[in-house]
């Protein structure tokens, strides 16, 4: 029997007048995977940050190693042997990959860095996690997964008993998120308690030992994996069964006009690309990092550019300079790091939701706020935005998956045709996705055409008229509505880690 590392009892926490944790108890074990999940507001995130030392709890106990700890601060749970990989980067770009590898551990000689002890600790740290970095690359070069790699590797270093992994995978390609599991699994071996937190049922029951679920803030759910299926996980998370029925949405007639075509488009990451769209369909864009997925939606809204072939718009060559020549163009873009690169953080709901139409909302230059509470009153109900109605809070108050749908709600508000949404639903809880993909299905059936440019193949599965598979840039299959499956679409991919 494996004796516990860590031992939660109790744990309260309160913001404000709002409790969001109510007494949580959770057991990791040395040597053991631990998943955790929970709907977006659950508590997760403020439960693991005590665990990591960056909150304190109101109430309850954390014994280490079977001795009550209170870690008034990060380096108090570091120090503890426990250590949290966070879902954001937070690397120093200009650093190289063996800086940061050993930040906050720096090797030292005679008071100064140690250059090739830090070298030899940095590529221990990668051959451990099966990775091949170069050690003098600048960080600020490298793509957003093998910046997550680095994370990894500098979470390895030291005497760390328990390692918490928040939604590792999502800028993971197949092959990496291979790695890493085979790395997680290797750490089991030699003694760490593992947490590991994802909204993915299929990595739970691929990697996990034990399924930890919390609902409002309290555990809902602490079982073996091999005691429970998906359908008690979801259940445990939203507290009821939810139906994971494929919506209907078909391929437009062949014979239906193109709002939007492309003629062998190509690029630095994708090449030979052409495609249709029409309206009243859902046209899926699948691939992995560094499938060319990303970049080529980018390419179509002006947030990159193709330097080879056409893009027509009504039968009529564009080219976007620029994202806002796109929304002139009645095109609407979801990014795929919707934190930094889609929300106005520090702006409520209703100025997150009709910023593209400021201009159309304005009297004489200023804008009004009865008119912005006016445009998010229009689709709070519509898209069933769990928030005040006033759309007076702050959009990072929200879950994941309500900032994705006021998101879509301020293209909805520009009068967009097209949609193209890059990882839609990317840090989304199980329940938010159904709503998502409600919405979706909802918005083709009223003639927008919609590109869903994504990694993950439930995305797909769950809307996509027809579906195109990229590999290295390369468009490979083009899988008609009928055929779309998790099978066809990994086996069209090459293959991975959730095949």
């Amino acid at each position: 029997m494996t004796a516990d590392f860590l031992a939660v009892r109790g744990i309260r926490k309160s913001f404000g007048p709002v409790e969001v944790l109510h007494g949580v108890d959770l057991d990791l074990a040395a040597g053991t995977i631990t998943a955790l999940l929970g709907e977006n507001g659950a508590g997760k995130s403020t439960f693991v940050r005590i665990l990591a030392g960056d909150h304190r709890p109101d109430e309850g106990t954390i014994s280490v190693d079977g001795k009550a700890s209170s870690f008034h601060g990060v380096g108090d749970a570091r120090q503890a042997g426990i250590r949290l990989i966070a879902q954001e980067i937070a690397d120093a770009p200009t650093l190289t990959v063996a800086e940061n590898i050993v930040l906050g551990t720096w090797p030292t000689k005679r008071g100064l860095l140690d250059p090739r002890a830090m070298n030899r600790m940095a590529r221990d740290a990668l051959d451990l996690l099966g990775a091949d970095l170069p050690l003098t690359a600048k960080v600020a070069n490298l793509r957003l997964g093998e910046r997550q790699i680095i994370e990894i590797a500098r979470a390895t270093i030291g005497a760390s008993k328990c390692i918490i992994f928040d939604e590792a995978t999502a800028a993971l390609s197949d092959a990496e998120a291979r790695k890493l599991f085979q790395l997680i699994r290797r750490l089991a071996k030699r003694g760490v308690a593992v947490l590991y937190i994802t909204h993915r049922l299929d990595e739970v029951f691929a990697l996990a030992d034990r399924v930890c679920v919390l609902r409002d803030g309290r555990v809902s759910l602490d079982r073996p994996t091999t005691q429970v299926d998906p359908e008690q996980v979801i259940e445990a998370m939203v507290g009821r069964a939810i139906a994971h029925s494929r919506h209907s949405v078909p391929a437009s007639s062949p014979s239906a006009r193109a709002i939007l075509e492309a003629e062998r488009l190509g690029s630095d990451a994708f090449s030979d690309i052409s495609f249709s769209l029409r309206p009243g369909e859902i046209l899926g864009m699948y691939g992995k990092v560094g499938s060319g997925v990303q970049e080529l939606s980018a390419s179509l809204v002006g947030a990159s550019s193709f330097d080879r072939g056409a893009l027509l718009l009504d039968g009529k060559p564009v080219r976007f300079r620029n994202p806002a020549e796109a929304i002139d163009a009645s095109i609407g873009h979801l990014p795929a790091d919707r934190a930094t690169e889609g929300l106005l953080r520090t702006m409520t709901l209703a100025e997150n939701l009709s910023a593209p139409s400021w201009s159309r909302l304005s009297r004489c230059g200023m804008l009004r706020a009865e008119r912005l509470s006016a445009a998010y009153s229009r689709w709070h109900r519509e898209l069933r935005i769990k928030a005040e109605p006033t759309g007076t809070q702050t959009i990072t108050e929200l879950s994941g998956g309500n900032q994705q749908k006021v998101l879509l709600g301020r293209w909805l508000e520009a009068g967009s045709r097209i949609l193209v949404l890059a990882e839609p639903t990317r840090g989304v809880d199980v329940g938010a996705r159904q709503e998502i993909y409600r919405v979706l299905a909802d918005l083709a059936s009223k003639g927008h055409a919609i590109i869903i440019a994504t990694s993950d193949y439930e995305d797909i599965n769950a809307v996509a008229s027809r579906a195109l598979v990229l590999v290295r840039g390369q468009l490979i299959a083009e899988i008609p509505h009928d055929r779309i499956s998790t099978e066809t679409l990994t086996e069209a991919a090459g293959g991975g880690v959730h095949a």
